[in-house]
């Protein structure tokens, strides 16, 4: 086995950003230690990786910095029938966010964002199809596609998420009404058109697939501990510091994988990085899954539904809020609305949940050190993409870590870009 310099590294979050960074380490010989108040085996674990839509998204490159939206914004925050929502006693809280997303609502800022986001993306089901080789993938992933559906009333927005997607060489099959029921029958006419991303994959357990990868880390000699971290710091030429309420813990090198509450922490190392929080739900439909055979989106409400082993979850919605708010039942009413849209025989919802995407002005992630602090490692701002960049990001921050050369061109993913 290769020997590397770094002796030891400590991480914070154990969610799939902080677990598949872990394990790539591990498997470098680097002893691993990841920080997370909850266990990731228990079943109160309720982050973002237990609750999301579970898609692998290789194709999802053009995110919400388009100038093409620019103009339904305000009516979208107006509406209670909308994908975009807005917890108004957080306005004051978001304004750093605002000034520096307002910077990027043009089609150069647009395209780079795509550029880099298609860098990592197009690698994402090759680094998961790597873990999964290794671990028990029964019952938890299904290789079927994901269909999106919308109607013909933005049609220069799909229009133009077509012809990029197509410029970056990204494998898409346009579908008519009439062949999309074929391919999904229970669904209600209420769309046009649509396109089927066939190398795309999707989760049945979301929960289940971080259960194994964590297992495998510890298996490989991986350590975790139990506790609520609080404080980072970096206090010699390779030396960190993680603190806890109780405890001091010492590494070589430390990363912050915390997801929407990393800006605590970089606050601490004195830069000024806009992370912000988007507010995502789900709720499931008991015994429903069966009616769909992969992941239906329908973008025109900003929703998507997912069979899983819970049943048929539905999903989505971006509402601004930051972590404190408690869940707003609109969001919630608004999903079973959607989905009762497609599916009108869905019946009792149940597990209404609550999560945090890390969201940063430009949607791209923070991949890399820390500006004034080098063996503190960031890798976290995945936005509504942490499940699908995990296993990339894994291998990207291992690599950073273990100082290995690379032929990625990662200075898009610095936090220099906001200092």
């Amino acid at each position: 086995m290769q020997r590397y310099k770094c002796s030891s590294v400590g991480i914070i979050g154990s969610g799939i950003q902080g677990v598949c960074i872990g394990l790539q380490l591990v498997k470098k010989g680097i002893p691993v230690t990841i920080f997370d108040r909850i266990d990731p085996l228990s079943n109160t674990f309720k982050s973002a990786s237990y609750g999301n839509a579970g898609h692998f998204s290789p194709y999802a490159v053009l995110q919400f910095n388009r100038p093409d939206v620019l103009s339904d914004v305000p009516k979208m925050l107006i509406s209670s029938y909308g994908p975009l929502a807005l917890k108004w006693n957080y306005v004051p809280k978001l304004i750093p966010w605002f000034i520096n997303y307002l910077k990027t609502f043009n089609k150069k800022s647009m395209l780079h964002t795509a550029k880099y986001m298609h860098q990592i993306l197009s690698l994402s089901n090759d680094a998961y199809e790597e873990i999964f080789r290794e671990i028990n993938t029964n019952n938890l992933v299904e290789k079927k596609g994901i269909i999106y559906v919308w109607t013909n009333k933005n049609l220069k927005s799909r229009e133009l998420e077509i012809k990029v997607r197509k410029d970056l060489g990204i494998e898409q099959k346009l579908l008519t009404q009439k062949e999309i029921l074929e391919l999904e029958p229970n669904l209600q006419p209420v769309f046009d058109a649509g396109v089927i991303y066939e190398s795309a994959m999707h989760a049945k357990d979301p929960h289940g697939i971080l259960k194994e990868i964590f297992r495998l880390y510890l298996k490989k000699g991986g350590k975790f501990i139990q506790d609520n971290i609080q404080e980072l710091k970096q206090t010699g030429e390779n030396k960190t510091i993680i603190k806890s309420n109780n405890q001091d813990y010492f590494f070589e090198k430390s990363v912050i994988a915390s997801g929407a509450f990393s800006k605590k922490l970089t606050d601490q190392l004195g830069e000024n990085i806009p992370l912000d929080t988007e507010r995502g739900y789900h709720v499931h439909f008991k015994n429903m899954e069966y009616l769909i055979s992969r992941p239906v989106i329908f973008l025109d409400r900003g929703f998507g539904m997912t069979p899983m082993n819970q049943g048929l979850r539905a999903v989505g919605t971006v509402e601004l809020g930051g972590l404190k708010n408690p869940p707003s039942k609109k969001r919630i009413d608004y999903l079973i609305r959607c989905a009762k849209e497609l599916l009108p025989q869905l019946g009792k919802h149940e597990d209404e949940w609550l999560g945090f995407r890390p969201t940063l002005p430009d949607f791209l992630p923070i991949i890399g050190p820390s500006l004034k602090n080098k063996n503190i490692i960031y890798a976290f701002g995945h936005h509504h993409l942490g499940w699908t960049l995990g296993a990339v990001t894994g291998k990207i921050v291992s690599g950073i870590v273990a100082e290995e050369k690379t032929n990625l061109d990662l200075s898009p993913y610095s936090s220099k870009r906001f200092n």
